[in-house]
């Protein structure tokens, strides 16, 4: 029996090494992991989806993006035959944007956020005052690897400006309860995991673990 290829995409600016502590079956799944790419000028959202299927090179592959990726994977579910699209601590539809980001939609106040700024982690130690924010820069450091300007402007104003607003009910939405991105308040018709944060692929990786596989493969078990 041939092995279920399975593509996951990171979340914005994040690295493929987010997925290093998730581990599916070897005889049963193939993992691959993309990475995201600078992209073209004046690219649509679309366009980029397009682009990156040249990446998949098997039939029917089971798309898993998180966050900004979950996003990304939606649209390219639209280019190719998708054994199955499941998001992580993402959104299926900007109607569950909270509402900061439909007012920063509304008021272009995402084009105020220095970029410039993000794109430099190490120079933001320096100003960090409590271990937990030392932390949470090491975090950073080590897993948001895409500090292209061109890519962090593009990527903020796309998932703003995401204009899906009829949701994929064949889309499998797992998400956090205690996701402070995307409020689960915001969310309707997901798989809750109990005290996931929008970083929960890093921290509660043995539940997507013992999970996944049960969701790919379309399992009745029953998820704790």
């Amino acid at each position: 029996m041939s092995k279920i290829p399975v593509y996951f995409m990171p979340g914005l600016a994040a690295s493929s090494s987010i997925f290093e502590r998730i581990v599916l079956p070897e005889d049963v799944f193939e993992m691959v992991l993309l990475e995201w790419e600078i992209p073209l000028d004046n690219e649509t959202l679309q366009e980029y989806a397009k682009r990156t299927t040249q990446k998949i090179t098997h039939p029917n592959p089971v798309l898993i993006g998180v966050s900004f990726g979950g996003i990304l994977v939606q649209e390219m579910a639209k280019f190719i035959d998708a054994r199955k699209v499941i998001i992580i601590s993402s959104v299926k539809s900007n109607l569950e944007f909270p509402r900061r980001m439909k007012v920063a939609k509304t008021t272009k106040a995402y084009k105020l956020i220095p970029m410039n700024l993000l794109s430099n982690i190490e120079s933001l130690a320096q100003f960090s005052f409590s271990a937990k924010i030392d932390q949470r820069l090491k975090l950073y450091e080590k897993f948001l690897s895409v500090r292209d300007k061109r890519y962090l402007d593009w990527a903020v104003e796309q998932v703003i400006l995401w204009e899906r607003t009829v949701v994929d009910e064949n889309v499998i939405h797992i998400h956090g309860d205690a996701d402070d991105v995307f409020p689960i308040k915001y969310i309707r018709n997901c798989i809750v995991v109990k005290g996931g944060t929008h970083i929960m692929i890093l921290n509660k990786f043995k539940w997507l673990n013992e999970n996944l596989p049960k969701i790919i493969l379309g399992s009745n078990e029953k998820m704790d």
